[in-house]
């Protein structure tokens, strides 16, 4: 393996790692600060599938601006990298989420942080794997307004949620902030 892969081999597996950590803390983070609207855009407000999505996409955006100065050298395609493997786990996670939850008839918070865990890792990889193939610029422009357009969704149906199961917070019934 060359020198540059091991770099950004590090850095995915330091990614995996600050998702995990930090994602966990923005599930709290909302509360902690005394249910601030603003904090409240990047932090999960309630229980709903939705807002736990923000969980990993908040603390992947702020791993790139630790990250992008070190590897935007060693690759064209960091931003579509980032792009495919936040969409991948998230896409796992809702998926495998309705999943067992139909099949079990509940939830189980042991399967959920499993879930968050296999969709940071299922991130990992993904992040890793299109950043070696170095696919081209163009590439690249479409992963950051692919990262653009979820992130204001996310920001966006905080405060306007559409009345669908995925943003219906289990507990209290309630819809975003």
């Amino acid at each position: 393996m060359n020198l540059w892969r091991k770099k950004v081999l590090k850095w995915q597996i330091i990614s995996v790692i600050w998702i995990l950590i930090i994602g966990s803390l923005l599930h709290f983070t909302y509360e902690w600060s005394g249910e601030s609207p603003i904090v409240g855009a990047f932090s999960a407000v309630n229980e709903s599938v939705w807002e736990h999505l923000k969980l990993g996409y908040w603390s992947m955006i702020f791993f790139c601006l630790i990250e992008y100065p070190f590897l935007k050298e060693h690759t064209g395609s960091y931003f579509f990298a980032k792009a495919v493997g936040i969409i991948s786990m998230n896409t796992f996670i809702v998926a495998f989420f309705y999943f067992y939850a139909a099949l079990t008839g509940k939830h189980s918070l042991f399967f959920d942080i499993l879930l968050y865990i296999i969709g940071a890792v299922i991130y990992g990889i993904l992040s890793y794997t299109i950043m070696i193939k170095n696919y081209s610029r163009k590439l690249d422009k479409i992963g950051f307004v692919l990262l653009f357009v979820f992130g204001m969704l996310l920001v966006v149906f905080t405060y306007y949620p559409p009345h669908l199961p995925l943003f219906k917070d289990p507990q209290s019934g309630s819809y975003g902030i």
